[in-house]
């Protein structure tokens, strides 16, 4: 019994083995080797895609630049390190070569060039296949990287500016640029805080002319904030303005200002020592007594801290200065741009500084008023890390008080001029809107914009819960699987909290219901790059994005480039960009 057993036991095993292993696949040569070339601002990457159990021999991949001229470059770009497999050097993953733009510049002026990629392959199977090579066509102009306007992001069409146009064109275009920057919401937080700045002065020195010179040293110290993080995101990949965008610096900055707002309502007094000022009186003179060094902290600060903004012509320089290395042309066109987004400023601290009130109450009101402002910017800036109900509690609260402190519910006298009547209303339409924020509190809303979103319609509902149609991906692993296993064309956006056009987006944009019917065509991911973290870097550094916001289309796997947005759209906008996705 015991060799019957024996028997069939050898009998099911040699069946399994005859018949039950599925016999490997000899792949083709197509199969084997996917071979692809993408080139845009940056250069050119050649992407080698290996099939199962496929490997190169390394000393046959080649890499020439045949037109218009034969030069041999495999040895100027990076490639894999071999591995050691059947007594030589191989290649056995999937691999990329990255032609920069600065090589290409060296060997081809102008005009069409052909590089082309040669190799040789085997099967672990026992099988080599023939050499094989590929040539890829592109073309440059001017000594850059031209494709047609179609096919270039926004981005990426600013960075080719500054290769084909002369210098004072490009910071003519980079003043322009910054001055419709200042219109957007990054900037408006900056207002408050000059203004009060420019108020806390002595009114009895104050004028135009000083308000002016005060103004310029605060937008100067923002300018060279944002040319010096800009630089070291483009060069070294350091985001120094998302760096300081933790709780901790958060935390502290607010509580910074919520004391210089108590000082301007008179709970006490900031100034140096005597003893420092007498110093510095001797030394340095009167300007820099009435803290000129602190008004230059304070601009070089809030550009890092209050308003930390990523738009097209922003992404475009930080493009240019880490594909050429130019930081001179790149920094000062960053310098030139952040001035224009300084100008609002410099005609606010002019004119507070030519119509600075006169000691008095009305002074005491106005500098009671910027210390509301200021308070408004700590809760702005706290919103970023708190949850969003203690931020509509504390808007609430700031509202209410403020308006009754002003005097929204006095009553008016006999002799009540036509102007305060006007202002008693605003007062009034102020607390209004303050007791509405805290009826939207205790109801669970959280967008201060619409505080009464759990009362109103049904598609509020859906407006509140736009943020659930999108996956978050922590990693390029993550994003890799979803790219696979995407059925429809993906759309990557780029958030964090502390982003301001970030917050926009979510609130104005993906809300509409036009775009909602619209992304309903699109699989969606979301990373989220909030804390900064080595996994949120390595991500960016991977499509070179030096903060959001940054939405990016996906079909087939693969980025179409041209279709990149850098910067906040309104619904309108975004809905035309979608038209070019063929959505």
């Amino acid at each position: 019994m015991q060799q019957i057993f024996r028997y069939l036991t050898l009998c099911f095993l040699l069946t399994v083995l005859l018949f039950g292993v599925e016999k490997p696949k000899l792949l083709t040569p197509e199969e084997a080797f996917q071979v692809t070339a993408t080139h845009n601002i940056q250069g050119v990457m050649i992407s080698v895609v290996l099939g199962e159990k496929i490997y190169l021999y390394d000393d046959k991949i080649t890499l020439e630049l045949v037109k218009p001229k034969a030069v041999d470059i495999i040895a100027m770009v990076e490639k894999p390190k071999a591995e050691y497999f059947h007594d030589t050097m191989t290649q056995r993953k999937s691999f990329e070569l990255f032609v920069p733009q600065s090589l290409l510049e060296n060997e081809v002026k102008k005009g069409s060039f052909t590089l082309k990629f040669s190799y040789q392959g085997c099967s672990e199977l026992g099988i080599c296949y023939q050499p094989e090579s590929k040539e890829f066509t592109f073309k440059l102009k001017g000594g850059s990287m031209m494709q047609s306007s179609s096919s270039l992001s926004e981005q990426e069409s600013i960075a080719e500016r500054f290769m084909s146009d002369n210098v004072s064109l490009v910071l003519l275009s980079f003043f322009g640029f910054g001055l419709l920057l200042s219109l957007t919401p990054c900037v408006f937080p900056m207002v408050p805080i000059l203004s009060s700045i420019i108020v806390s002065q002595p009114s009895v020195s104050m004028n135009a002319k000083k308000g002016f010179w005060l103004s310029l040293v605060y937008v100067l110290a923002m300018s060279l904030a944002y040319t010096i993080a800009g630089i070291l995101a483009a060069l070294f990949g350091a985001n120094l303005q998302a760096s300081m965008q933790n709780p901790w610096v958060l935390g502290v900055f607010s509580g910074i200002f919520v004391l210089l707002a108590l000082s301007m309502f008179g709970f006490y007094e900031i100034k140096m020592p005597s003893f420092i000022q007498n110093s510095v009186n001797k030394k340095t003179g009167e300007a820099q007594a009435q803290g000129v060094f602190g008004i230059a902290i304070m601009g070089f600060l809030s550009a890092l801290i209050v308003g930390p903004c990523v738009a097209a012509p922003l992404a475009g320089a930080l493009i240019y200065i880490s594909q050429s290395g130019d930081a001179l042309l790149g920094g000062a066109a960053l310098f030139v741009m952040s001035l224009g987004m300084g100008v609002p400023l410099l005609l606010i601290g002019t004119t507070a500084g030519r119509y600075m009130p006169r000691p008095g109450m009305w002074m005491q009101n106005i500098t009671s008023f910027f210390g509301v402002m200021l308070l408004g910017v700590a809760i702005w800036m706290l919103s970023r890390i708190i949850p969003s109900f203690v931020s509509m509690s504390l808007w609430a609260i700031l509202i209410i008080s403020s308006s009754i402190y002003f005097g929204a519910l006095e009553s008016f006298h006999e002799h009540t001029k036509g102007w305060q009547k006007i202002l008693k209303s605003l007062l009034f339409m102020a607390l209004v809107y303050g007791v509405a924020l805290l009826v939207g509190f205790l109801s669970g809303a959280t967008n201060p914009l619409a505080p009464f979103e759990k009362f109103t319609l049904k598609e509020n509902v859906n407006v509140s819960a736009s943020s659930t149609i999108f996956s978050k991906i922590k990693n390029i692993d993550e994003l890799n699987l979803a790219l696979k296993n995407a059925q429809k064309p993906v759309m990557l956006d780029f958030y964090a909290d502390w982003c301001v056009n970030c917050v926009e987006f979510e609130q104005f944009t993906f809300s509409d219901a036009r775009v909602k019917a619209k992304l309903e065509k699109l699989t969606l991911l979301k990373a989220d790059v909030t804390k900064n973290s080595d996994e949120d870097k390595v991500l960016q550094k991977t499509f070179n994005i030096y903060g959001p916001p940054a939405i990016l289309f996906f079909k087939e796997g693969k980025e179409i480039t041209e279709l990149r947005l850098v910067g906040f759209k309104n619904a309108d906008e975004f809905l035309a960009h979608l038209e070019k996705v063929g959505i």
